[in-house]
């Protein structure tokens, strides 16, 4: 066996990620409140960066003697400071705005419940207990703590501890402070004046049952009509099951910001990029001029990594608005009579036929329509990726899966509510039309819309 040792030279291509690129990507991907939060960050932390003024155009200097500023302080600043990149205040004005001056104060359950608390003159032991309550409230309203552990912790009786919750029960929102489903039911239906012993069976000891709309069942138990179980059911329905809705209960809220408009003009469709989601950013000059102002290597060094950065965030920024105006604007070209004449008329669509399209990567189609929006001039604002559907084959044509969808839907409006048709009768009739899908299809399209089960859906 003869082994040859030596040295061979081999070419190969890779694609090396840099840090750019993997900027470019997370950019690309991120929503348009994603992207706020980002620079906002970005600015923050990037001594040199900022928004540009309404007034002044990017790059710009400013000739009014009230912006001249002492370059050497700034240099000293830079080199004594340890490169923090804390704010330079290029004005040297002595007066600080506090950041507390942007903070806007937002109404809470919280404050809505100490504000009726304090009207109520409890003495101090109470309203010890009751604010120890009202902390320990869930993002429903509902009480998130044992009693028990609530006598343990505060020393106080379990007689004791039950007063202050009543006292809190008795609070609005109407439900507050209840420690389940049932028992937020039954504060509403008492306050209400609805109180009826049967109803509060079914509310205690069905509601089970009551949610699969099995009125048969429980009129059964409960030796009543099922007409009046039904009754009861509509008006449990009407009940509120989350007694903080409406108020701001500490939870982060996530905007949506539509990235782009499609306006119509004289028959076309237009796209006009949302200019307002991230303003025009700007390097400040007087950090360029540091670089040939100071005779600190590690400053200028500094500066330079700063505007680099600052420079490639800009040009990011614009590479993501261009890719998804190019995104958008062939969605519209190929949905243009979705557009034009409402959710029957979409076409089936994938990413890949957009990336071969525009001669992208599919992950860059997919990167750039994640969590975006666009606003009709109708005021609608849809999120791109609904727009995405694959094609169901037909007698004639290819059908959108929010076109199945939307016959589904029809299909069981228009049925008898006493004998409601199961996913099966569905199946059989889209197959009837010339539409070939399973019964588990039918079952998946409608549970994505929100339709309950035939038992569920059936009515007397």
């Amino acid at each position: 066996m003869h082994l040859d040792f030596g040295l061979k030279l081999t070419q190969e291509q890779k694609l090396v990620m840099t840090t750019e690129m993997q900027l470019s990507i997370r950019l690309l991907q991120m929503s348009s409140y994603e992207l706020i939060e980002y620079v906002n960050k970005e600015i923050q932390e990037n001594i040199v960066l900022e928004y540009s003024s309404n007034n002044e155009t990017v790059g710009s200097e400013s000739n009014n003697e009230k912006d001249a500023v002492n370059h050497k302080e700034l240099v000293k600043y830079l080199e004594f400071d340890n490169y923090s990149g804390k704010s330079y205040n290029v004005n040297n004005s002595e007066e600080e705005i506090s950041p507390f001056s942007f903070i806007s104060v937002k109404s809470t359950l919280k404050d809505f419940l100490y504000e009726q608390l304090s009207e109520l003159n409890l003495e101090s032991s109470k309203l010890r207990v009751c604010k120890y309550i009202v902390e320990n409230l869930d993002s429903k309203g509902y009480l998130d703590i044992e009693l028990d552990l609530i006598c343990e912790e505060l020393g106080v009786t379990k007689e004791f501890s039950e007063q202050c919750l009543n006292t809190i029960q008795d609070l609005d929102p109407c439900g507050i402070g209840a420690r389940n489903l049932s028992e937020c039911l039954m504060i509403q239906i008492n306050r209400k004046g609805l109180y009826h012993k049967d109803l509060e069976e079914i509310i205690l000891n069905n509601l089970n049952l009551l949610s699969e709309n099995k009125f048969s069942t429980i009129a059964k138990k409960m030796n009543i009509s099922p007409l009046q179980v039904q009754k009861y059911g509509d008006l449990i329905k009407n009940l509120e099951p989350k007694p903080s809705r409406g108020f701001y209960t500490g939870e982060e809220i996530t905007y949506i910001v539509p990235d782009a408009y499609i306006q119509e003009v004289q028959g076309e469709y237009l796209v006009l990029m949302n200019e307002g989601i991230v303003p025009k950013l700007h390097i400040n000059n007087i950090y360029k001029e540091i670089i040939n102002l100071s005779d600190d290597k590690v400053a200028i060094d500094y500066v330079k990594e700063k505007i680099n950065s600052a420079l490639f965030l800009m040009k990011s920024i614009d590479s993501r608005k261009r890719t998804l105006h190019r995104v958008i604007n062939e969605i519209i070209t190929l949905q243009t009579e979705y557009f034009k004449h409402g959710e029957e008329y979409l076409k089936p669509m994938n990413i890949k036929s957009i990336a071969i399209n525009l001669s992208l990567h599919e992950s860059t189609v997919s990167r750039a329509i994640r969590d975006k929006y666009i606003a009709l001039n109708t005021g609608k604002i849809i999120k791109i990726k609904d727009l995405f559907t694959n094609g169901i084959a037909g007698n004639k044509d290819n059908f959108s899966t929010q076109n199945i969808k939307r016959i589904i839907k029809e299909i069981i409006e228009e049925e008898n509510t006493k004998k409601p048709l199961s996913d099966s009768n569905i199946c059989q009739i889209l197959n009837d039309r010339g539409l070939n899908l399973s019964r588990r299809t039918i079952a998946k399209y409608r549970e994505e819309m929100g339709i309950k089960s035939s038992s569920q859906r059936k009515r007397l």
